[in-house]
């Protein structure tokens, strides 16, 4: 394939202009159809027969020993026989870059039948014997097709194929090719393509396929006869206008497609199909399918697997294509087919960053899930794709967790949020937009699945999809999967603590996903509202960060509190927001659940505390106010305990969050509360996050202690 700079210095600008659509991209096919016309111009150069042709699909035969196996035959005189030359009628040598326009191959991808092409394609470590069968059936068989029979009754070259099958039906000529063959290979098994050279002149060069055109129509006719029988159809074609070019000409119902979509069995593309009138649902004109086929490879490049599904993210500019436009088209592909560790999207934006043409950049997004029986589900399709929100969802996270008030702290105590250098989610990461566009980011907060029981309403596939198309995701789903995943790792036999960390990301990725520059979060729910707005967390620059210097004194806990709530839009104070006081109680709650555990796990060395006690899954409308009742008792205990030893300081021990539960929790009855029980849970979870951080900063007092010193 040429690279970048080659396929520039290759085509000018009315070379390009000649071979580009004359209308705006604005849907999948016309963007496969420009895939498979810049694939052709990268592989095999233009022409009427390059689209029909399979490259890559010997591609990793080239330069390889015993490759290539050529039946040489002269039908330059009267009678047709194999060639008598030095070289003789059966040539084994290696296929290399130079020969694969002349060999011409064009490869029928099923599991029986031969190739579309005189050339044929053996299948992996054939034997001898096997490969002289193929041999000789580029005389007895591909001659004898009859869409090949076809052409040789009407194409000036059709004397040339009847030679073939005259020599295949001469039981003398097919025994010394298979002869030949097996000698030439001295038993040895080998990957090879089979092909023909023939001799057609007195005198002459032996010519290879892709020099005879009555060959070279005779594939094109077989490749172009399986888009209409397709599915036991038997001829699915008519007279149409072409949805890719415009024109009015033949087109066909069954052709095959880099993605799986507008096939027999997919129902929801064809609901009630009449296979046989395909092509008045979808038509699209024969030389148009096929450079749609010729699209598959920058189409698999552009696509990963995850969650069980086969997502898509196809990138084009919008607007009718341009010479300039499809050189940096025909790059981004050419680098996706080369790096198979970054994503289209990350390519794209390391081509892109900072240029005009970032602007012009779509993507076509979609899922597609594979079933049995050939069957597949598409869903989360939009052409209107933009690098905009996946990149800048991956700068926001990153900004959140290294950079705010809510994970980050200036102070000599700790900041609300914990963040850990090895947990993914929870620092900043110079590969988040890989995390992101994979769908990694979703899958480490998201409740677990396996993905061979993969569905098509999978919640991780749905937010993955909806991030790359700029798609909203319901704040239902996300505390719901995010419950979900923090009751899996509560339950966890190898975990031994509260999952602090995960409930953190989960956290970090709620909040970049709320930023105001995205508006990725939706809810119905009015009461919910206030969860998709972005937060109002201090922001500190990188310096400032990398330098933390404590104040004199620091902040006092009620203030820190205080500071996270109010800053918090799903917890603040607001009438506006109906059910903040709900949520704000159930937060302030597992803060002190969260406190409280933890001084008995480092103070009183309990092997139960509250934070096992009290679990996620077991918190609900009815329960937590006893539970509160439970806390702030076992929290006085506590406070008496250390008075009466003389160490405790005076006043309750986590007296900040004590007075606010009582004005939450106590004084109201939640009897009456409205909250949905997952928003409950997951904020219980939050305050619990919160109270198991909220101690000093060690590493921070050690080193105001050296300074000092």
């Amino acid at each position: 394939m040429l690279s970048p700079e080659e396929f520039r210095e290759e085509y000018d600008d009315d070379e390009l202009a000649v071979e580009l659509p004359d209308s705006p991209i604005s849907s999948l096919r016309s963007i496969q159809y420009l895939y498979g016309k810049l694939y052709t111009l990268g592989t095999l150069g233009g022409g009427d027969y390059a689209p029909y042709l399979t490259p890559d699909a010997a591609g990793d035969l080239i330069d390889t020993d015993d490759s290539l196996i050529v039946i040489r035959v002269d039908v330059s005189s009267d009678e047709p026989s194999l060639a008598d030359d030095d070289r003789g009628p059966v040539w084994v040598t290696r296929y290399s870059d130079d020969l694969v326009q002349h060999v011409a191959h064009c490869k029928y991808p099923a599991a029986r039948g031969i190739d579309h092409s005189v050339t044929h394609q053996a299948g992996r470590n054939s034997d001898p014997e096997k490969l002289a069968r193929y041999a000789k059936e580029r005389l007895t068989k591909w001659a004898d097709d009859d869409e090949v029979k076809g052409v040789a009754d009407e194409h000036d070259d059709g004397w040339i194929i009847d030679a073939l099958a005259t020599l295949g039906d001469d039981d003398d000529i097919l025994e010394s090719i298979e002869n030949g063959v097996t000698d030439a290979l001295g038993g040895d098994s080998t990957t090879a393509l089979l092909t023909v050279q023939i001799k057609t002149e007195p005198g002459g060069e032996y010519r290879w396929p892709g020099e005879i055109d009555g060959f070279m129509e005779a594939m094109r006719r077989r490749k172009l006869s399986k888009l209409v029988t397709k599915n036991k159809a038997d001829d699915s074609s008519g007279e149409a206008t072409d949805l890719v070019t415009g024109d009015g000409t033949r087109t066909v119902g069954t052709a095959e497609d880099p993605q799986n979509y507008f096939l027999g069995k997919q129902l929801e593309k064809f609901p009630g199909l009449d296979i046989e009138e395909a092509w008045r649902s979808h038509p699209i004109s024969e030389d148009a399918a096929i450079t749609v086929m010729n699209a598959e490879t920058f189409v698999d490049e552009c696509a990963y697997s995850t969650f069980g599904a086969r997502v898509y993210y196809l990138p084009y500019f919008q607007g009718v294509p341009t010479p300039d436009s499809a050189r940096e088209l025909y790059g981004m592909l050419y680098f996706a087919a080369e790096d198979e560790d970054m994503t289209t999207v990350e390519r794209a934006y390391q081509e892109l960053r900072g240029r005009e043409i970032e602007y012009e950049l779509r993507f076509y997004v979609s899922a597609v899930m594979p079933h049995q029986m050939s069957r597949y589900d598409v869903f989360g399709e939009t052409m209107n794709g933009r690098l905009l929100y996946p990149k800048t969802l991956a700068v926001e996270h990153n900004r959140i967790v290294d950079q705010t008030a809510a994970f980050q702290s200036k102070i000599d105590r700790t900041a609300p949020m914990p963040t850990h250098d090895d947990w993914g989610l929870l620092t900043g990461d110079d590969r988040r937009l890989h995390a992101v566009s994979t769908g990694w980011y979703f899958g480490e907060a998201f409740a677990e699945r396996d993905d061979d029981e993969a569905a098509a309403d999978d919640p991780r596939i749905e937010a993955l999809v909806a991030v790359l198309s700029g798609d909203s995701i319901s704040v239902e789903t996300l505390l719901g999967e995010y419950v979900d995943r923090i009751d899996t790792d509560e339950d966890n036999e190898n975990v031994d603590s509260f999952p602090s960390f995960r409930v953190a990301s989960q956290f970090a990725q709620l909040c970049a996903l709320a930023t105001d520059e995205l508006d990725l979060l939706s809810t119905d729910d009015p009461g919910r509202e206030s969860i998709t707005r972005e937060p109002n967390y201090e922001e500190y620059s990188m310096e400032s960060v990398e330098e933390i210097m404590a104040t004199d004194g620091g902040l006092a806990d009620a203030e820190k509190l205080e500071t996270f709530i109010e800053d918090t839009p799903a917890l603040a104070h607001d009438p506006d927001a109906s059910l903040n006081d709900q949520r704000r109680g159930a937060f302030l709650l597992g803060a002190l659940v969260g406190d409280i555990g933890s001084y008995q796990d480092y103070h009183e060395d309990r092997s139960t505390t509250l934070v096992d006690q009290y679990p996620v899954k077991s918190i609900t409308r009815a329960r937590i106010k006893k539970v509160t009742q439970e806390t702030i008792a076992k929290t006085l205990t506590y406070t008496r305990q250390e008075q009466k030893e003389g160490g405790g300081p005076p006043g309750t021990k986590a007296e900040h969050i004590v007075e606010r539960l009582r004005e939450t929790i106590l004084r109201p009855d939640p009897d009456e509360w409205e909250i949905e029980t997952d928003d409950l849970r997951f904020y219980y979870a939050l305050g619990v996050t919160y109270g198991m951080n909220d101690h000093p900063d060690w590493n921070q007092t050690e080193t105001d202690t050296e300074e000092e010193n």
